[in-house]
C-alpha cells in the first residue's frame, strides 16, 4: 500500500525532479519572538517512521524525530525573520521571507520545493504550495519538526534573557499567562509591536 505521506515527493520524482526540499514555519501566530523555518531534503529510502505535524507531537516525540531527521536527511537548514522584520513586512512575508533563507542556507540545491501553506515563496525554483502540508508531505513535516524544537529552544534561551514573561512555558504564544505578563510588565525587546492583543 502507497504511504499517504511520500505520494507528493513519488509525484514530483515522476515528473524528472531529483531534489525535492520540504518548507515549513512555526512562531507566525506568536505575540513574540522571530518567526522560523525549516527546509528539509529526506533521503526517501531512509525516512524515521512518526514524522507528521509537529503541533501533533509531543515534545519528547519531536526531539526524538529531530534527531532521526538530522541524521538521516540527505541536507536540511533552518531561516529566520526577525521580530523587526515582522513589524516592518508584516507576518505573512517575514515567513515566506524565514522560507526562503532556509532554502537559500542548503549546500545541496534543490530542483523543487514542496511548500506548506496556499501561496509560493519568491525563488526561481519549480514549487507547490500544498494546504496542511505537514500532515500530507513527508517532507514538509519533517521541516515543521525541525522548525519547531529549533524555536521553542530559542524562546527558551529567551526566558533566561527577559525573565519574568516565561518564555519557556508559552513560547511566546498568546496564552493566558503570557498576557498577564504583558499586562503587568509591558512590552519586551523581543514583543512584536504590530499584533494586537487581548488583556485577561
Amino acid at each position: 500500500m502507497l504511504n499517504q505521506t511520500i505520494q507528493w515527493e513519488q509525484a514530483t520524482q515522476k515528473q524528472g525532479y531529483q531534489c525535492i526540499a520540504g518548507l515549513d514555519e512555526v512562531g507566525m501566530g506568536c505575540l513574540a519572538g522571530p518567526v522560523v523555518a525549516a527546509a528539509v531534503i529526506l533521503d526517501l529510502n531512509q525516512i524515521p517512521p512518526g514524522i507528521t505535524d509537529s503541533k501533533l507531537l509531543t515534545p519528547k516525540k519531536r526531539q526524538l524525530l529531530k534527531t532521526q531527521i538530522e541524521e538521516c536527511a540527505l541536507d536540511f537548514a533552518i531561516g529566520m525573520a526577525s521580530v523587526e522584520e515582522i513589524d516592518d513586512i508584516n507576518i505573512y512575508h517575514a515567513a515566506r521571507l524565514a522560507m526562503k533563507r532556509a532554502v537559500e542556507k542548503l549546500t545541496l540545491k534543490p530542483d523543487y520545493l514542496l511548500v506548506d501553506g496556499r501561496a509560493k515563496i519568491d525563488l526561481e525554483i519549480a514549487q507547490k504550495a500544498i494546504v496542511q502540508g505537514d500532515k500530507h508531505s513527508v517532507s514538509i513535516g519533517a521541516a515543521s519538526i525541525l522548525a519547531k524544537v529549533f524555536r521553542d529552544q530559542l524562546m527558551t534561551d529567551f526566558d533566561e534573557k527577559y525573565p519574568g514573561y516565561e518564555f519557556a512555558r508559552h513560547k511566546g504564544y498568546g496564552s493566558v499567562l503570557h498576557r498577564q505578563h504583558l499586562q503587568a510588565k509591558g512590552l519586551s525587546a523581543i514583543h512584536r509591536k504590530s499584533f494586537s492583543w487581548t488583556p485577561v
